[in-house]
């Protein structure tokens, strides 16, 4: 699974953005099925910036058919049906180490 940390040295949304921007692209171009893009759940106790901007952008990439889907960290896991789809569509999933593990922190994207 293709790593996307955007929280490696703390940057702003758009710096944050723009990176993820890149690295999906990265990401995509390199033949890999998924990406794990970490974006942190923030220090508020409600999620951060970086990840709700992330969540947003990927509805977009989404809809512009960039990706195919995407699955938040908790929801990755055999209890929701996106982490099924995504565990029946390549059972290697599972051996990622958030999987079930209901992490906020994480989200899972999966390419055409």
């Amino acid at each position: 699974m293709y790593i996307i940390n955007l929280e490696s040295g703390l940057p702003d949304t758009a710096t944050a953005m723009s990176r993820l921007n890149n690295a999906l692209y990265a990401a995509r171009a390199s033949g890999s099925k998924y990406a794990k893009i970490i974006h942190g759940y923030g220090s508020s106790g409600k999620g951060g910036a970086i990840k709700a901007a992330c969540q947003r952008e990927l509805r977009v990439y989404k809809n512009r058919r960039v990706i195919k889907d995407y699955c938040s960290g908790d929801k990755f896991g055999p209890f929701s049906e996106e982490g099924r789809k995504m565990a029946a569509s390549d059972p290697s999933v599972k051996n990622d180490r958030d999987w079930a593990r209901n992490n906020d922190g994480v989200t899972v994207v999966s390419f055409r």
